[in-house]
């Protein structure tokens, strides 16, 4: 882009980047944990997801030029020790944590999927973000299916790791 990008679309952009770097490393933690188990097939497809989702966050700060949040470092890596944290605590606590993540997400890409679209901006980047959402979502179901809403404390577990979810995305749009 030569103009300089809106700042709804840099923040979009920025905390999207943002999201998917802690994603991907939450992963990567669970199956630090869980290597060997059943259900690390699964968490590594979602986890080369996330990796081309971020790969594709990437490419486009780039082209917009828009910096990536200053706390990049950081949500790599939380997203990990949240990740081996919870997968230590067993498999359907990682399925647990990956549906309180994946919810919060697929939310988060649908408000950006109905702002675009409501000011006709960005068609090919709706496209993306629509996308992107179909798959937490995915991740969402598979977490479900692999029995994470049986985790111990799944209530609490969900809602602390929700409000850290939607904490992180109002820090990674400004900062």
């Amino acid at each position: 882009m030569t103009e300089k990008t809106p700042t709804r679309l840099a923040e979009y952009l920025r905390v999207n980047h943002a999201g998917e770097r802690a994603a991907q490393t939450i992963y990567k933690g669970q199956l630090a944990v869980l290597k060997g188990h059943p259900q690390a097939a699964e968490i590594q497809h979602m986890m080369e997801q996330e990796q081309e989702h971020l790969d594709t966050f990437d490419e486009l700060l780039n082209d917009y030029q828009v910096r990536p949040s200053l706390f990049d470092p950081v949500w790599g890596a939380a997203g990990f020790v949240l990740g081996a944290a919870t997968a230590a605590l067993g498999p359907k606590a990682a399925m647990a944590c990956t549906i309180a993540v994946e919810e919060v997400i697929g939310t988060h890409y649908d408000r950006q999927v109905q702002d675009l679209s409501s000011r006709n901006q960005e068609p090919e980047l709706v496209k993306t973000l629509a996308r992107f959402r179909d798959e937490e979502l995915e991740h969402r179901d598979i977490a479900v299916e692999h029995d994470g809403r049986q985790a111990p404390a799944y209530g609490l577990m969900k809602a602390v790791i929700q409000t850290g979810c939607r904490a992180a995305i109002k820090v990674a749009e400004k900062i």
